[in-house]
């Protein structure tokens, strides 16, 4: 599982380098990841948009230049990876409506690329992903090849996938992420933040090697159960 915020940074980086350690990874052909949803500000309304930078000034105390070399060493550690960042005229808002399209976007089996897409568009496009309304972002799901008009229907009806949203976030909850980027593999070891590709590897190896099977208990005699044929029925 990796957990997972459209506006984070680091999210960004990091799974840049989580991918990286998959792609190098032995056994990544039987690995399945799951994106799971976490808001950065899940209280901002949607018509409040802010400049990073003001916003790094306003929240963390930063001076303006502070902001602006934080920044700069964000696009250095990004551009290591392969990534486009722009350290300048970036804007914040609220991610939840493209929490609802990744979700639609799940049912058609392109939450991958629709994450990966709306993550450049954030972090390394000229364009707002905030400040142009649903229109921008129906752009952006027909660029990772979702049909228009189905996910420009999703956002123009407000509570289209919002409880798998919420479920999702109580979920990457319960399993530890009250940061991200977090990952959890198997259900049992927990990654925080954007780690080097050198750990991921170490953790992907030692949860794989520890990983243990479901082992069924034979106790001598076949019991009635249910297939994909259907359900045998009892006879005398």
């Amino acid at each position: 599982m990796a957990s997972l915020a459209q506006a984070c940074p680091w999210c960004y980086v990091g799974k840049a380098r989580f991918d990286k350690a998959l792609a190098g990874f032995a056994n990544r052909d039987q690995v399945e990841v799951v994106h799971r949803s976490f808001e950065l500000d899940p209280h901002r309304s949607k018509d409040d948009v802010e400049p990073v930078l003001a916003l790094l000034t306003r929240k963390y105390g930063m001076s303006q230049a502070q902001a602006e070399a934080g920044e700069d060493r964000l696009g250095a550690l990004a551009t290591a990876e392969g990534l486009e960042y722009r350290t300048r005229g970036r804007d914040h808002g609220n991610t939840f409506d493209m929490h609802r399209l990744l979700h639609f976007a799940k049912t058609r089996g392109l939450q991958a690329a629709l994450l990966d897409v709306l993550y450049r568009a954030n972090f390394a496009e000229e364009r707002s992903v905030f400040t142009e309304g649903p229109e921008r972002l129906v752009e952006l799901a027909a660029k990772a090849g979702l049909n228009a008009e189905e996910a420009r229907a999703v956002l123009a009806d407000p509570v289209a996938y919002a409880d798998e949203v919420r479920a999702d976030e109580e979920e990457a909850a319960r399993l530890g992420a009250t940061g991200v980027p977090f990952f959890v593999l198997d259900r049992t070891y927990g990654v925080s933040g954007a780690q080097p590709v050198s750990v991921f590897t170490q953790a992907l190896t030692q949860a794989w090697a520890e990983h243990t099977p479901l082992r069924p208990i034979d106790q001598g005699q076949q019991a009635q159960a249910c297939g994909p044929d259907g359900c045998a029925v009892p006879r005398d």
